[in-house]
């Protein structure tokens, strides 16, 4: 039985960033929902404060994880990492 991966992440964006931050997220959510059927939860959260986002991540397995992390990398690494 394969066994199910998860992780969780606290990030803290730059100043000024959150709503971009929050545009990326957006647009995030919703190509893993339609585009990766290996997703089993994929929540974000920021703090009241602002400046701190909470990531929790669950995959069926790892070969959902890597598909996940090769578009991750392909499409929004670049533009995460840019508010972080």
């Amino acid at each position: 039985m394969p066994a199910e991966v998860s992780w969780i992440l606290e990030a803290s964006f730059q100043p000024g960033r959150e709503k971009d931050f929050r545009i990326l997220v957006d647009e995030m959510v919703a190509a893993t929902r339609a585009n990766e059927p290996g997703t089993l939860n994929y929540e974000w959260s920021t703090s009241p404060e602002g400046g701190v986002c909470h990531i929790f991540e669950r995959y069926v397995d790892s070969a959902a994880v890597m598909i996940h992390l090769a578009t991750f990398g392909q499409k929004y690494a670049s533009r995460f990492l840019a508010v972080l």
